[in-house]
């Protein structure tokens, strides 16, 4: 008969956990394991709310296992570590994000590109290697192999340096490896949401211009007063659009709902790029004509490996980039998810874990 997941491991840990698909989360009480030779064990402090976590909560992509503990954007301290551990010590700042485990041995993992390995272990809702299931942020603590934890930078705050372990990478890989970061050159960036407002910080740390597209003309003021964006288009407005036609050298979309390829491509100069990041849940027409007589480039990206994910946050800390956050409590999850749904926070939930998280 199998354990319970209170049982299945030595440490008793505590969360808060989705159990059917309506996605509510209430508390619920798990086990973490013992830590081996080369783990961490990390007190969780900040979790940050990502939109993966909304689909997998409500199984929209048909593959949740409850009860289900999300969170991927996870930052803490170091309580405890393996006799083999020799990054990290007791107190330091760590970060662990999308996944907690890869094989190690394929051809992405040994380019340092985890992210790509066909056998990962996500950091929940996940089967880890030794037949349990694995949970995630939204808890007091986690015990996670070395190889995959993040040293974070001294100047950075935890609680707004959350979301750069899943929204962060998910533009700043692709941008680093596209190319998209030759100073004085023009980045579009589609969308304004968690993942964009992060982008338009990168690309003016690059030394990019920026544009933002949006469909929301409300999101003007927001894009060049507050996050520093160089110009604004509407995709609705077509007499804007038309002038916009051949002006930028590339174009990061972050955007997940079904929408027009044609349209951002024509807005690509000669050799211009268009790097997809978000997942839209239909296919898009590709059209090939714009990408033929244009020398066109349309590309995807995951997130990033370990390597690159701790580059990013290094440049982070040199550039002083963080997410635009709202902190809440463990107990507001649920109207967080409400919220996230409508798409009503700029940019980026991020939970209070250490000071909100109770047993009682």
């Amino acid at each position: 008969m199998a354990k319970s997941p209170e049982n299945e491991h030595p440490h008793k840990s505590f969360g808060w956990a989705a159990t059917d698909t309506s996605g509510i989360l209430s508390p619920f009480h798990f086990s973490r394991r013992e830590n081996g030779p080369d783990d961490v064990a990390i007190k969780i402090l900040f979790c940050g709310v990502c939109h993966s976590d909304l689909h997998t909560v409500k199984n929209d992509w048909g593959f949740t296992t409850y009860p289900v503990v999300p969170g991927h954007e996870i930052v803490g301290i170091v309580t405890k570590t393996g006799d083999n551990v020799k990054k990290f010590k007791v107190g330091d700042r760590v970060g662990v994000g999308v996944i907690v485990e890869s094989c190690k041995e394929c051809e992405c993992c040994q380019q340092d590109l985890e992210s790509y390995c066909p056998k990962p272990v996500f950091t929940y809702n996940s089967p880890y290697y030794d037949g349990t299931r694995t949970h995630g942020g939204y808890s007091d603590f986690v015990v996670v192999h070395q190889h995959y934890v993040l040293q974070f930078p001294e100047n950075l705050p935890l609680d707004a340096g959350a979301p750069l372990l899943c929204a962060g990478i998910t533009v700043y890989s692709p941008m680093i490896y596209y190319g998209m970061t030759e100073p004085g050159k023009h980045l579009g960036v589609a969308g304004l949401g968690g993942l964009g407002h992060v982008a338009i910080k990168f690309g003016k740390a690059f030394g990019l211009k920026v544009t933002v597209i949006s469909s929301s003309p409300n999101k003007e003021f927001e894009a060049i007063n507050k996050l520093g964006a160089d110009s604004f288009l509407l995709s609705t407005d077509p007499a804007k659009f038309k002038e916009a036609i051949g002006t930028l050298d590339y174009i990061i979309d972050t955007i997940s709902a079904v929408h027009s390829l044609n349209s951002l491509l024509a807005l690509l100069k000669l050799n211009g790029k268009l790097v997809t990041v978000g997942l839209p849940s239909k296919p898009l027409e590709l059209p090939v004509f714009p990408l033929v007589m244009g020398r066109k480039l349309i590309g995807g990206s995951n997130f990033g490996g370990l390597k690159e994910t701790q580059e990013m946050l290094d440049f982070c800390g040199k550039h002083n980039i963080t997410a635009d956050i709202e902190l809440i409590k463990i107990d507001q999850i649920n109207t967080a998810m409400e919220r996230l749904v409508k798409s009503d926070v700029k940019y980026r939930f991020v939970i209070d874990v250490g000071n909100s998280l109770s047993t009682s």
